[in-house]
């Protein structure tokens, strides 16, 4: 399988043809006077007109999200955290995609001109809201357990905000890591700028820095080189991710203890009043596609992860020198589309007889049946780009987001009511296979 294809977020086939067309005055020949944004726009609803939106929390506690950034440079860390927070009339929520150099990682990433991506990106998602109220104020309630989410190839650290969102609505803090190994369509940093006051800063005001003498770089998704093996590439950054999330969850640490963090973004969200909130005996670590290796990883490296929820895997970055040294817990939930035999057999390679790993498929989902996307895109130009599979995309994440706490009550020793989703567990559902549909020849085991 073509790695090219491999984490996509967006595949807009559709956009390319289009940007053909535009390039020609015979593409649009038939269609005088009509603009090609609306073209593209037929059978999509956008965010604009409300007609679709990221699916709010379920659980009982409203969400808040902040950005956290420890450190300015590329080596530092940055993530979105999502928690409970107290109710608040008209918050203000962030848009789903924060800046528009993150469309232009997106463009680059899928190989479009920017102009043109740019404006189909804005006029599609450009008014998408995350559905969490912005740097709300905390809210304590006993101790909550803690998540690290991982994006995938190509995503960054808003991407999966309806997971993040409906995990925090159940009671737990998320650390959402925006990964700075070249694997993100975009990401920044900041470098310190000698002349204070001609930095330039991104183009939303949620990522300005607390001080004037910083100015932000740009650090976009990293294709491979002609010729180039991409295993050596991909080994060194999942091995990168892995660190980063552990840096992650050290600053929570920090917090917990009450130890003073530093944001080095502007941030009306108080930290402090985050001490003594977190359950860390009880953490786990969860990703989709590039994340999903990169959550073996993290459990590989450090036994504060109690358990990973691996979410539709790639497996390839990963060395199967250390799947032994793996002694956690594992839940891989996997698309019915995305998957195949040898991606497969290497997650097989990590069953134990004596550690619990589960494994179910969604009936109907394809690869991007898990970020954000597959909830803003209409049927049929869902369906076209595979943002969307054959079943309903609200009906495949509540089974994922079930599934994945009744994995996390089991595991991590909640007291909570999650396990009446047990049986999801082991995919007794109509939309739900036990295992894999991928049949695995038997030589091949």
């Amino acid at each position: 399988m073509s790695m090219y294809f491999v984490g996509r977020l967006v595949q807009l086939t559709l956009a390319k043809k289009i940007y053909e067309w535009s390039k020609s005055t015979s593409g649009l020949k038939f269609m005088p006077k009509v603009n090609w944004l609306v073209v593209f726009a037929m059978g999509n609803s956008n965010c604009h007109n409300n007609t679709m939106s990221i699916p709010p929390g379920k659980g009982p506690h409203q969400v808040g999200c902040t950005d956290l950034m420890v450190g300015h440079t590329v080596h530092d860390t940055f993530l979105r955290l999502y928690y409970p927070c107290q109710a608040s009339e008209n918050p203000q929520l962030p848009d789903w995609v924060p800046c528009r150099e993150y469309f232009n990682g997106l463009a680059d990433f899928m190989k479009m001109n920017r102009a043109l991506s740019e404006r189909i990106f804005n006029y599609l998602f450009g008014s998408c809201k995350i559905p969490a109220a912005w740097s709300a104020s905390f809210k304590p309630d006993g101790k909550y357990p803690v998540i690290i989410f991982s994006h995938g190839l190509g995503a960054f650290r808003t991407l999966y905000s309806a997971i993040c969102v409906e995990l925090a609505s159940q009671g737990f803090i998320v650390a959402a890591v925006e990964h700075r190994d070249e694997s993100a369509s975009a990401t920044f940093y900041f470098r310190e700028h000698a002349e204070p006051g001609t930095k330039r800063h991104p183009s939303c005001d949620i990522a300005k820095p607390v001080s004037d003498n910083l100015e932000e770089v740009w650090m976009y998704y990293r294709p491979l080189k002609p010729g180039e093996h991409e295993f050596p590439l991909r080994n060194k950054q999942v091995k990168q991710r892995a660190d980063e999330c552990i840096r992650a969850l050290n600053i929570l640490f920090d917090i917990n203890s009450g130890k003073s963090v530093e944001n080095i973004l502007q941030s009306n969200f108080d930290l402090s009043t985050m001490e003594n909130s977190m359950d860390l005996c009880r953490i786990a670590v969860m990703g989709h596609s590039f994340g999903g290796a990169t959550v073996i990883e993290c459990l590989c490296k450090d036994v504060k992860f109690k358990c990973g929820v691996a979410l539709d895997s790639w497996m390839f970055p990963l060395d199967e020198e250390i799947f032994p040294g793996v002694k956690q817990p594992i839940f891989f939930i996997n698309s019915e589309k995305f998957q195949w035999i040898g991606n497969i057999i290497r997650m097989k390679k990590l069953d134990s007889a004596m550690i619990p790993r589960k494994m179910i498929t969604i009936k109907g989902t394809v690869h991007q049946s898990f970020p954000d996307f597959t909830f803003l895109t209409g049927n049929w130009i869902g369906r076209l780009l595979k943002l969307k599979g054959e079943i309903d995309p609200y009906i495949a994440m509540d089974l994922s987001n079930k599934a994945t706490l009744a994995f996390l009550q089991r595991h991590l020793t909640l007291d909570r009511d999650f396990n009446k989703w047990d049986p999801l567990i082991d995919g007794k559902d109509d939309n739900l296979i036990q295992g894999t549909n991928i049949v695995i020849p038997q030589s091949s085991m």
